[in-house]
Parts: structure tokens; C-alpha cells; sequence
């Protein structure tokens, strides 16, 4: 298993680099190339947070490539696994549940680590005229003018793939390979559904329209108004370019004579015949489920599948960077304060203290409303888990620091420094080791517990910033919109069952590694 990690941490470290060096855009493993690009043009006020801003993509590729080396050197220099250690595993993949669970959690990473392959708007490959393209994959922005569009209007702008496909099977001047689903979790807005319904054999009430282009909703042509599926009320009509240019009334399916008002240019006859007499349910966001979005969307227009996709990217990220900088920090201090003691325990036990009686949920609303917005937006992700990651250590340094006052007395220590052993070898090396099932234990209710954290915030308006999918927003966005209940429901099923496969991951880790319940002797 070591192996397999150090392996994997080293190749995805020098692929990291590589894809920087040729502009090629990997999100999952190029994180640190990411955060660089889009904070390193902030002026910040120190030089040496700067340059460690600006320099955060090799930094992170050094050191998951340090980490990935140690791994291996420990691999290759150890000695046979540690036979309580293999029994522990056994009996965590007897305990079914916890098992199974931790394997759907590493299939939901390693889906939200595809990133654009799965969910994105930008096609994988385009092919025109003999040449490939690779939009998802390289950082040059392609235009639409290099696909052939010519209008002045859009030549230079950012193509829409999914028109592009249509358009290239329609002619056959190309072909356009998209992710297996074409949406991005934010910032690709959906202006309108249409849904064909047949008012008089529904008996529809509502808004009937009639469209130019079904694929573009929005740009209606006329508008009934039905009731029990008879044209009742106020008809109108826009021209294409959405100025409106017709008004009439309807009662009891007849046209009051009189009513119509016509302000268009060219006879009211060739207005009414330019477009199909089908008749569709226009719906804006947040819209009802269609066949094309089996969910909807939420109130901004995005997809909401591709929303939860981004959510779950989000919670597996927020995981990957809290993590490691908590328990580094809550282990550190837990055991020097159990090694130590004396009057280093007391300060750091107050200081402790302190920090606890800080109203987190009045930190967050100081820093999000006191950040300038420029900071907000390319640092928010990275604030907020700052946020969390210093109320978040304190937790674990009391249990460390129990486990190192009890493990400092024992004869092995003793050893250890008359054979002059140094502090942080004693620490790390004798006292950390035989504290692994405490924190392998605490490791999942952390992540379970960072997810509700983010997950509230969002809900409250004080967490990521928009560019950000997150499930607590879906879930504010739905209880302000209750005519549209998947939106509640879907964010609350991935949110429960986040939980609950990381709520039982921890118990069987738990059971398994509990030294109380499995003894050296049984």
C-alpha cells in the first residue's frame, strides 16, 4: 500500500509540472498551478507570502513528490508488516458495512477527480478541418472564429460546444466529442427549458408559448395564457430580437374583437406564421426536470446534476487540504504539550482556551463582509478553511496529549533517552506510532465534520465564493423556491449520504482498531 501511494503521489507530482510547463490544464492534480495563477496576481502585503503564492504550484509538486519518496524509502526499508497491524485490517474488512462504505467513498473520489472528463462544458476533442482540438485539456482559449463561425458579433468569443455539435452534425464540417455530461457545476447558465404540451387534451392552465427554435426557449415568438386548456387572457408576441411587437386577449377561446395590437414591422399575418403552432411550458430557473435535465436547475441556471457533481468536488478537495494541516498542527502541539508538561502545558492549555470562547460564526461574518471582494473571490475557498482549520486542531491535542502523558512513562522511552535519542525522534517516532488507532479513528468524524461545517456556512451566505458549487447553497436555494423540491431533496440525499458512508467508515474503524476491545492476546 505504501508503495502504491508513493508511486502514485510522485506521478502525479511530476504530471503536475509537466502539464504547467506544456499549458495543459489538469484541476485534480494541479491545484497548487491553479491557486497561482488566479491569487498570484494579487498585490499582497508581505514579499514572502508572495512569492510562496506565486511559487504554490512547485511548492506542492515538491512536496507531494518528498511525501511520495518517503513513502517508498520506508516501504523498501522496512522490515515485514506489523502482524497486529494486518489483524486490524482484517477485521476492518470483516465489518461489512464500514468496508463496503470505505470503497463507495473511493469510487466518489476517484469520479470527482475525472473533473472535466465527467462534468464540463468544454468539449474533450473537436475535430475541423483535418486539425484536433483539446478545449477541456489545454489552457489556450479557443474562439469561435477558429471553428469556422464568422459573424463578427461571436467570431471572437468562446464557442458554446454543445451548439457547435449540432451545428458540425448538421453540415458534417466536423465532429465534437463532449464529457459524458456537457455542463459545467456553475457558471454555465441555462436561461429556459421547454417542455411540448398539448393544452386541450391536458386541459393545461398556464403560459402556452410557441418558439422560433425549441433549443432556445427563451427567445419566445407568442405567449397564451390557458385556463382548463382554452386560450383565456392576454396573448403576446416578440420579434427576434425580443422587442414586443403584439398584444391581444382571449375569452373562452375566442379573440376579443379589437384587442390586437400590432407595432412590428412588415403585415400581422407573416408575423403569426413565423413558427410552429406546437406549443410549449417555458420554464425559467429554477425549472422543473426535463428530459435534458433530469433535475432541473437551480436558480442561477445551472445544471443541477452537474451542481452536485461540483459539490462532491468541492467537499473531496476542502478534505484533501484540512486534513493534513490540521491534524499536523493538533499533533504537534497534543504531544509536546503531553511530553513537556510543566509550564509549556498551561500556556498552550490557556491559549487553547481562548481561542475556544471565539464566536466562530462572528470570525466568518468579520472576515467575509471585512475581505475586499477581489480577495474574496480567488481566496475564499482557501480563507474559509483557514477559518476552520484553526478552530478545527484543538479538538485533537487533548487526546494526544492523554496518549503521550501515559506513553512518556513507560520503559521504552525511558530507553530511548538513555541511548540518546533526540525529542523529535521520541515524539514521532516512539510516542506518534502508538497513537495511530486514535487518530485513524478520529480521521473520518473529521471529514464528516468539515463537510456539515462547509455546508452550513454556504446555507447561512458566508462560505465559498460563486464560483464555487456547494450543497448548502442548493440547499438555501431550494427552500427559497419550495415549487421546486428536487432541488431540496437532491442536495439533502448526497448531503445524508455523505455522511452516512463516512459516519460508518469511522465506526468500523473504530471497532477494528479499538486496543481495548482486540488485545495483543486474542
Amino acid at each position: 500500500m505504501k508503495l502504491f501511494v508513493g508511486c502514485f503521489l510522485i506521478i502525479s507530482a511530476l504530471l503536475s509540472v509537466v502539464a504547467n510547463s506544456y499549458g495543459l490544464k489538469l484541476p485534480s492534480i494541479s491545484w497548487g498551478y491553479n491557486f497561482s495563477a488566479s491569487a498570484g496576481e494579487l498585490n499582497l502585503p508581505f514579499a514572502p507570502l508572495s512569492f510562496l503564492v506565486k511559487r504554490a504550484g512547485e511548492i506542492t509538486a515538491l512536496i507531494m513528490a518528498l511525501i511520495g519518496l518517503w513513502f517508498i524509502f520506508s516501504k523498501l526499508t522496512s522490515g515485514p508488516a506489523n502482524p497486529v497491524t494486518l489483524r486490524k485490517i482484517q477485521r476492518f474488512k470483516a465489518i461489512k458495512r464500514g468496508y463496503y462504505s470505505f470503497l463507495i467513498l473511493l469510487g466518489l473520489a476517484g469520479l470527482a477527480a475525472l473533473d472535466q472528463v465527467v462534468v464540463g462544458k468544454d468539449a474533450l476533442a473537436v475535430k475541423y478541418e483535418g486539425n484536433w482540438h483539446f478545449p477541456a485539456f489545454t489552457k489556450a482559449l479557443e474562439k469561435n472564429k477558429d471553428f469556422g463561425i464568422s459573424d463578427e458579433q461571436v467570431a471572437d468569443l468562446e464557442p458554446d460546444y454543445r451548439e457547435l455539435k449540432k451545428k458540425f452534425s448538421a453540415s458534417g464540417e466536423g465532429s465534437v466529442i463532449l464529457p459524458l455530461w456537457p455542463y459545467a457545476p456553475t457558471q454555465d447558465t441555462i436561461n429556459a427549458l421547454a417542455k411540448e404540451i398539448e393544452p386541450k387534451e391536458m386541459e393545461y392552465s398556464g403560459l402556452g408559448s410557441r418558439l422560433r427554435d425549441p433549443e432556445r426557449p427563451a427567445n419566445q415568438h407568442l405567449r397564451y395564457t390557458y385556463r382548463q386548456g382554452v386560450r383565456s387572457g392576454d396573448a403576446q408576441g416578440w420579434n427576434a430580437e425580443g422587442d414586443r411587437v403584439y398584444k391581444a386577449k382571449y375569452l373562452d377561446g375566442k379573440l376579443v374583437e379589437g384587442s390586437e395590437e400590432w407595432e412590428g414591422e412588415g403585415s400581422l399575418a407573416d408575423f403569426l406564421i413565423q413558427s410552429s403552432e406546437q406549443e410549449y411550458d417555458v420554464s425559467y430557473p429554477p425549472s422543473e426536470p426535463q428530459r435534458a435535465h433530469p433535475l432541473g436547475t437551480n436558480s442561477q441556471g445551472d445544471d443541477v446534476i452537474a451542481y452536485l457533481y461540483g459539490g462532491l468536488q468541492v467537499n473531496f478537495q476542502a478534505a484533501i487540504i484540512y486534513i493534513p494541516l490540521v491534524y499536523l498542527i493538533g499533533i504537534t502541539v497534543g504531544l509536546l504539550m503531553g511530553y513537556f508538561g510543566g509550564w509549556f502545558d498551561l500556556v498552550v492549555q490557556r491559549l487553547i482556551e481562548v481561542l475556544s470562547n471565539i464566536p466562530f460564526l462572528f470570525l466568518v461574518i468579520i472576515i467575509t463582509l471585512g475581505v475586499p471582494a477581489q480577495y474574496k473571490d480567488r481566496l475564499g475557498f482557501y480563507l474559509i478553511l483557514m477559518i476552520l482549520a484553526l478552530f478545527g486542531w484543538m479538538g485533537m491535542t487533548y487526546l494526544m496529549r492523554t496518549s503521550a502523558l501515559k506513553e512518556k512513562a513507560r520503559d521504552y522511552i525511558a530507553a530511548s533517552r538513555v541511548i540518546g535519542a533526540g525529542v523529535p525522534r521520541i515524539l514521532f517516532r516512539h510516542l506518534l506510532p502508538n497513537s495511530v488507532a486514535i487518530l485513524v479513528t478520529l480521521i473520518p468524524f473529521s471529514i464528516s465534520g468539515l463537510v456539515l461545517s462547509l455546508t452550513a456556512l454556504d446555507y447561512l451566505g458566508f462560505g465559498l465564493p460563486v464560483q464555487y458549487a456547494s450543497w448548502g447553497k442548493l440547499l438555501k436555494d431550494g427552500l427559497s423556491s419550495l415549487s421546486s423540491p428536487l432541488l431540496v431533496s437532491s442536495a439533502f440525499f448526497c448531503l445524508v449520504t455523505m455522511l452516512v458512508l463516512v459516519t460508518f467508515v469511522g465506526e468500523a474503524i473504530r471497532e477494528a482498531f479499538d486496543p481495548k476491545k482486540y488485545t495483543y492476546y486474542r
